[in-house]
């Protein structure tokens, strides 16, 4: 299992799950919901999404460090402000609020069964494999910061 940490970058793994998303929802499993509630949760839950990744990757740019998640030990500073006070993975919790969104938008409750899933998977080959790297570059400050902040929310 370890032959596939940090080799697929997370945002390609939501891609497949979304299409997996989109492939279960042709065989059932649909509920009805008004397209207005549908579309406006899309938008609220998408929208939170985009404000999540998008200043986590502007606070990396303002450190200066890497956002390549595929090489983690690259990273040259902790990065613990802003929205890394709430969440230790902002940039993962937003591609599982895309993916709820892409759930609601197909109005099927078997396609969300995968979210779940998705997220399992970046626990075990992204997120773990990360935490080991930082806890190797940072030690003490990286213990710390963990104890502070939860993983996802």
């Amino acid at each position: 299992m370890g032959s596939l940490e940090l080799k697929v970058p997370p945002p390609a793994v939501a891609l497949v799950f979304g299409l997996l998303m989109w492939l279960v929802s042709t065989l059932g499993g649909a509920v009805d919901v008004s397209s207005g509630i549908r579309i406006g949760s899309v938008i609220v839950v998408a929208s939170i999404g985009v404000v999540l990744g998008v200043t986590a990757m502007a606070s990396f740019l303002r450190a200066k460090t890497t956002m390549n998640p595929t090489r983690p030990g690259a990273t040259s500073s902790l990065v613990t402000h802003g929205v890394f006070r709430v969440t230790r993975n902002p940039m993962y919790l937003s591609l599982v609020l895309y993916l709820v969104a892409w759930a609601v938008y197909l109005s099927n409750w078997v396609s969300l069964l995968l979210v779940p899933v998705f997220v399992l998977y970046i626990d075990q080959f992204q997120i773990k494999p990360e935490e080991r790297a930082l806890s190797a570059l940072y030690g003490a400050e990286y213990a710390s910061y963990k104890a502070r902040v939860r993983r996802w929310l």
